[in-house]
């Protein structure tokens, strides 16, 4: 008989479906914010007591950052799916070698960041053109950061194996934990040490490192299938295909989406430091949303995951719009809040209006129709959940990145329209031609991936 946490764990196959999604969502979207503060608690200390040059410096990394590591984040999705569909499906054995192969990757793909950070952070900050008095900051933010890579990629291995399970809240426990001590070592290097951006970056790395500990010895301390031992640490071969198969396209996706934000951080950089420091403001505010929406769409791909390896093909159909409801609310409240209250919220990462007024730009043309973005999100995850990968990542990477690519090569380049807001503006068309085209590609496939299982004894 399988041994379950029932505190914690979520029987996402049976019952109500929106209950149990926002039992699921709720201490997600609070661990997603929090991991966020991590790098905007950083912003908002260098934005008061280190300067402009500072906040610009950590806020041009960003686009950056999340270029180098979405591939292997990726591979945490693929862990997530593959763990849920054989937690759905009862294969107890299979289960219990994805978490020990997912937790050996994270230590390998935390290494190889760490290399490239270190060595190549420079270099491809001034391919950004990222402004001189910006880049030498940047370049030591990034550096040290990427020196922690290790422990990130053990907590978000570790937390994607609970969500498979339904466990969301203990992450949320130890996340708010680490972020807890985040804020006071960035107040303490910062304020107290004088460390800049090197001081911000050193108090992440401690955080994140926290985190992964606390995570580790969560699953270590579980008694059933998901239990983690150092003695049975290795990688499995069937195992990983089945984690690449799923984790490759949706971190090939990840970098992709990556890729053009770099592309559009490098065309927002020509403006000067004013936008690119409200800019970076405002996208912190932003994340934050996007995380508030992101939750659907993990609780899509685990929900989805776990019925598909069950069998349960009508209740997939039921969790989708669910989560489209879901996110949908939450985006047109979250978006249109962080619009209204725009002004005090970058106040707080910046004294400077000019700084204010272009962070303002930002949150209108992109928070306002931010809906569009989770909407989008749900279908790749329903898509993903069922063991299409490959096709949401196609999709994403003509309609979103494709796209803006070739608007920014092509109308960003008119003079009438060689302006920030014309970059905004190519957002939320991107979107909303995604979305269209992942709900086009669901109906097509889902009668034959939904013919290769069958249920399963309730």
């Amino acid at each position: 008989m399988r041994a379950k946490s029932k505190k914690y764990e979520i029987d996402m196959c049976s019952g109500g479906i929106l209950k149990k999604m926002l039992l699921f969502a709720v201490p997600l979207m609070l661990s997603s914010i929090l991991q966020l503060l991590f790098n905007a608690a950083d912003v908002v200390v260098v934005g008061k007591f280190a300067g402009d040059n500072s906040l610009a410096a950590v806020g041009s990394t960003t686009a950056l950052i999340n270029l180098l590591t979405n591939l292997f984040l990726g591979l945490s999705v693929g862990a997530n799916v593959t763990a849920a569909r054989f937690y759905g499906s009862k294969s107890d054995n299979e289960l219990s070698k994805t978490v020990h192969t997912a937790i050996s990757l994270s230590a390998i793909s935390g290494f190889i960041l760490t290399v490239i950070g270190l060595l190549f952070a420079k270099q491809i900050l001034v391919l950004m053109q990222t402004p001189p008095e910006v880049c030498d900051l940047a370049s030591i933010y990034m550096r040290i950061y990427f020196a922690g890579m290790i422990p990130n990629m053990i907590y978000n291995f570790g937390s994607a194996i609970l969500r498979s399970v339904g466990d969301t809240k203990r992450p949320l426990y130890y996340l708010f934990t680490a972020g807890i001590i985040n804020v006071i070592l960035n107040l303490l290097f910062v304020i107290v040490f004088k460390m800049d951006v090197a001081g911000v970056a050193l108090a992440t790395i401690i955080s994140q490192t926290i985190s992964a500990v606390l995570i580790i010895r969560c699953l270590m301390k579980e008694t059933g299938a998901i239990q983690f031992s150092f003695k049975k640490l290795h990688i499995d071969k069937k195992i990983l295909i089945a984690i690449l198969r799923i984790g490759l396209p949706a971190g090939f996706q990840g970098v992709i989406f990556a890729l053009s934000n770099v592309v559009i951080q490098s065309s927002i950089n020509i403006f000067g430091k004013t936008v690119i420091a409200g800019n970076s403001a405002a996208a912190n505010i932003e994340g934050f949303v996007y995380m508030a929406m992101n939750a659907f769409h993990q609780a899509t791909i685990s929900f989805v995951s776990q019925n598909y390896g069950a069998g349960y093909h009508k209740r997939i159909n039921r969790i989708f719009l669910t989560a489209l409801c879901c996110v949908t609310i939450v985006g047109l409240v979250f978006g249109n809040s962080v619009v209204l209250f725009g002004q005090p919220l970058l106040g707080i990462y910046s004294d400077s209006q000019p700084v204010i007024e272009a962070g303002m730009i930002r949150l209108l043309m992109i928070c306002s129709p931010y809906a569009l973005c989770g909407i989008m999100d749900v279908t790749v995850g329903l898509l993903r959940g069922i063991g299409y990968s490959i096709i949401p990542t196609i999709v994403s990477l003509i309609g979103v990145c494709g796209l803006r690519l070739v608007w920014i090569a092509t109308i960003f380049q008119i003079p009438e329209y060689h302006t920030v807001e014309s970059i905004y503006i190519s957002y939320t068309i991107t979107w909303t031609i995604t979305i269209l085209a992942n709900v086009i590609c669901f109906l097509c496939v889902r009668k034959r991936a939904y013919s290769k299982v069958k249920p399963i004894a309730a």
